[in-house]
């Protein structure tokens, strides 16, 4: 039999600018963006560790984070 010790998953996500609106707007839009993803992490106990965090030249965000996977310990995967 095998049981989950620890896990954690690791996502580079890309909060990308919307195409339909003004440039400055869209590039609030996706601070605000980053800003409620943290917050939900926060909200919801979700163990997580931001490996990077890059503004791209069209003010898009490029994250790299490793976070708890459901609800699996996450072992020393975060230290």
């Amino acid at each position: 039999m095998k049981r989950v010790k620890a896990a954690c998953i690791t996502q580079t996500l890309h909060f990308m600018l919307k195409e339909d609106i003004g440039r400055e707007y869209a590039k609030q839009l996706v601070q605000e963006e980053v800003k409620k993803y943290k917050n939900g992490l926060d909200k919801t106990g979700t163990k997580y560790k931001i490996l990077s965090e890059k503004i791209q030249e069209d003010g898009s965000v490029m994250m790299e984070i490793k976070k708890q996977y459901s609800t699996s310990p996450v072992g020393n995967y975060l230290d």
